[in-house]
């Protein structure tokens, strides 16, 4: 959603970092895939190759606290798009919450957000199938 604002270094760390997240569970999904598919097109880097980036490199590009915002929301919308919660994803998200110095309570919140814009993209698809 807010992609496209990120500063260029940003948008390829966030798509390393997207591309980490997906593999970590050893299973990236179609709906992880459509997902990454999504975020290139919204960036303008359809063509960008991974580099296969460490975490710890990948989190140190972001800087600003809207930039952080950012890559948290759509990191959680990307776990959170399989249904499934793994181990691998929860390690990775309490390591990007301790780099980023987010508080418990403000994952609690990002994590109800994506939660309703799921439902409500469940419910919208639903609604142009029927």
């Amino acid at each position: 959603m807010f992609l496209s604002e990120l500063k260029q270094e940003e948008k390829t760390a966030f798509l390393e970092l997207a591309s980490l997240i997906a593999k970590i569970d050893h299973k990236q999904t179609i709906y992880e895939d459509s997902i990454l598919n999504k975020y290139k097109k919204e960036m303008e880097i359809d063509h960008y190759k991974i580099q296969g980036l460490e975490m710890e490199d990948i989190l140190k590009v972001f800087k600003s606290e809207r930039s952080k915002n950012i890559v948290l929301a759509e990191i959680l919308t990307l776990i959170f798009s399989d249904g499934v919660f793994h181990e691998s994803e929860r390690e990775s998200l309490q390591l990007i919450k301790k780099h980023f110095g987010f508080k418990p309570s403000e994952f609690s919140s990002y994590k109800d957000w994506i939660d309703k814009i799921r439902e409500l993209s469940s419910h919208e698809e639903y609604q142009t199938i029927g």
